[in-house]
């Protein structure tokens, strides 16, 4: 269950906050496993179908917490600025909940490796796609449901 928004006059409508999640460069994935411990770490994703995708090794803590329990939070904070004189911080940010899961079928996974090349390393493609034919079978991509996104930001 999500919360209201404490600070309504901050909320991003729907559109922004999309905007916001499709252009940011990194966001944050935040998982429980089986003994309930949170762990956040830092990925690189790309929004594609309504969707987050981003990629990982087959084995570890991600999917290890994935694996055992599928609700995930993740974050994006866009650009922030520091207002010592405000004691205060502009800032823009979202955060999405969902369900994560690794992705099985091949067509969807090398589609969502070839968008994020093309997001990270426009100019490397050729490359990007010879990376991916070499380590396809070393590489999970994970797919994040978008069931719930807000974002929000001080102007």
């Amino acid at each position: 269950m999500n919360r209201p928004m404490r600070r309504e006059d901050r909320r991003l409508d729907d559109r922004a906050a999309m905007a916001l999640l499709k252009r940011g460069e990194y966001g944050i994935l935040s998982t429980s496993g089986k003994d309930n411990r949170p762990y956040g770490i830092p990925v690189n994703y790309v929004v594609m179908e309504d969707a987050i995708f981003f990629h990982c090794a087959t084995e570890g803590q991600k999917l290890e917490n994935i694996t055992a329990n599928r609700g995930v939070s993740f974050c994006v904070v866009g650009q922030t600025e520091l207002l010592p004189e405000k004691f205060s911080t502009r800032y823009e940010s979202v955060v999405v909940s969902g369900e994560a899961g690794v992705v099985e079928e091949p067509e969807l996974k090398i589609k969502a490796l070839n968008a994020l090349v093309a997001k990270y390393a426009p100019g490397n493609r050729a490359a990007g796609k010879a990376y991916i034919e070499k380590l396809m079978d070393k590489t999970a991509v994970v797919c994040i449901s978008i069931d719930h996104l807000i974002g929000k930001a001080r102007k």
